[in-house]
C-alpha cells in the first residue's frame, strides 16, 4: 500500500529522484557506520549497527547498502537484518531522517511504501512461465567436464558426486537472476560467475537460492527468496519423523543425512524433539557464543565440537580428514544443564 510520505516511516520510494536524495544522505551518514566504503557504484558496506557484526574481529564487515531499483535496501549477513534505508537512517541517526523525509516530501509527486515488517529484500515477484524454471538457462555441476575450474573446486570441497546434479554454475549471476526478478540487479557492472545452490520444496518448485561467490567478490554469498516460505535449505529431501540435524550452510549439509541448512547464524527451527542444531565451531566468536546460549536456554540439543578439533564447520572438518562425522556430532551433543556446563567449557570468551 502506497502512501504519502510521513515523517515517522522508514522510506522506500518508487521516483528515482529519491535514490539520488538517499545517495547523498549515505554519504552523510557514512561517519557513523563503522569500515564505511563504497564497494562499486550502487552497493556499500560496513559493520552492521544493528547486530554490532563481529567482536571477535574488528575487520569484518558484513551489513551491505544496495539499490534495489530506485530505492536502497539494508542487508546484513551476520544477523539477517533487511530493511529499507529509511528505516536503517532512522535507526542510527533520527535527526538525519528526519532532514532526509523533510527533503523527499519536497518532491510532491514521491509516493513512498514502509518496509519495517519486510524480512527480504526480494521486493519484485519473481516471473516464471507455467512449467518453466530459471535452473534451465543454467548446467549442472554433473553436466560440466571434470577439467572445468567448478568441477575441480567441487571437487577439492569433497562434495559427493550424488549431489552434482542438485547444484550449478552460474556465468553471469545478475543478468541471470534480472531474467526471473527483473531488475533484482539494477546495474550489471561487476557481474561475475557464482556456485548456485537452490532451495527446493517437496514438490522440488524452487523458493528460494544461494549464489556463493569463487573470488572475492562481496558478499560472498548472495541468499534470493522467491517466495515467503520459510528459508531452509533440504526441504526436498528432509525426513521430519527421524532425527534431524540444522547447519548454518547449505554445503555442511550435503555431509550429513537427514540435515538441513538455515543460510544464517541462527539455527532454531519450529521443532525440537529429535532435532540437533550444529554450530560453526567458533569458540572465540561473540556473536556465535551468544548464539549457542540462546539455543540452550531455548532447551535445543546442540553440538559443541572437542578441543581438539580446529575446523570452523563440517565441510573444513571433512576436508582436513575428520572421519565420521555423524559418530562425532552424536558423541558431542548436549542439552539442559550438561550443555550449560559444556558451553561454560567450550567457550572461550564470555557473551
Amino acid at each position: 500500500m502506497y502512501a504519502k510520505i510521513k515523517a515517522i516511516t522508514g522510506l522506500t520510494s518508487t521516483n528515482t529522484e529519491t535514490s539520488h536524495v538517499s545517495t547523498k544522505y549515505i554519504g552523510l551518514l557514512s561517519s557513523k557506520l563503522s569500515l564505511f566504503k563504497k564497494k562499486s557504484g550502487n552497493l556499500y558496506n560496513f559493520r552492521c549497527p544493528y547486530c554490532g557484526d563481529s567482536e571477535k574481529s574488528k575487520t569484518k564487515a558484513r551489513g551491505y547498502l544496495i539499490l534495489n531499483k530506485t530505492f536502497y535496501v539494508y542487508k546484513c549477513h551476520n544477523c539477517e537484518k533487511s530493511t529499507d534505508f529509511g528505516s536503517l537512517l532512522r535507526y542510527v541517526n533520527s535527526d538525519l531522517h528526519k532532514e532526509y523525509t523533510f527533503e523527499i516530501y519536497k518532491n510532491k509527486n514521491v509516493y513512498i511504501q514502509s518496509d519495517d515488517n519486510k524480512k527480504d529484500l526480494n521486493l519484485s515477484k519473481p516471473v516464471f512461465l507455467k512449467g518453466d524454471s530459471p535452473l534451465k538457462k543454467l548446467k549442472k555441476i554433473s553436466q560440466l567436464s571434470p577439467d572445468h575450474p567448478v568441477t575441480k573446486w567441487v571437487r577439492n570441497r569433497h562434495i559427493q558426486s550424488r549431489f552434482h546434479y542438485k547444484l550449478f554454475f552460474c556465468n553471469r549471476f545478475y543478468e541471470w537472476v534480472n531474467t526471473f526478478i527483473p531488475n533484482k540487479f539494477s546495474s550489471l557492472k561487476g557481474d561475475h560467475p557464482r556456485f548456485v545452490i537452490p532451495f527446493l520444496d517437496k514438490s522440488n518448485k524452487m523458493f528460494a537460492l544461494q549464489g556463493r561467490a569463487f573470488g572475492k567478490e562481496e558478499p560472498k554469498y548472495l541468499t534470493i527468496r522467491l517466495s515467503d516460505e520459510k528459508k531452509l535449505y533440504g526441504l526436498d529431501s528432509i525426513n521430519w519423523g527421524r532425527k534431524v540435524y540444522v547447519v548454518e550452510g547449505p554445503i555442511d549439509s550435503l555431509f550429513l543425512d537427514n540435515c538441513v541448512a538455515t543460510a544464517h547464524s541462527d539455527l532454531r527451527i519450529d521443532k525440537k524433539d529429535n532435532v540437533t542444531l550444529i554450530p560453526d565451531n567458533e569458540p572465540r566468536n561473540r556473536e556465535i557464543v551468544k548464539r549457542i546460549r540462546s539455543f540452550i536456554e531455548d532447551d535445543f540439543s546442540v553440538c559443541l565440537f572437542p578441543e581438539q578439533i580446529k575446523q570452523k564447520d563440517i565441510n573444513e572438518m571433512v576436508v582436513s580428514g575428520v572421519k565420521d562425522i555423524k559418530k562425532l556430532i552424536d558423541n558431542n551433543t548436549y542439552k539442559g544443564l550438561e550443555a550449560k556446563v559444556r558451553f561454560n567449557e567450550w567457550r572461550k570468551i564470555d557473551a
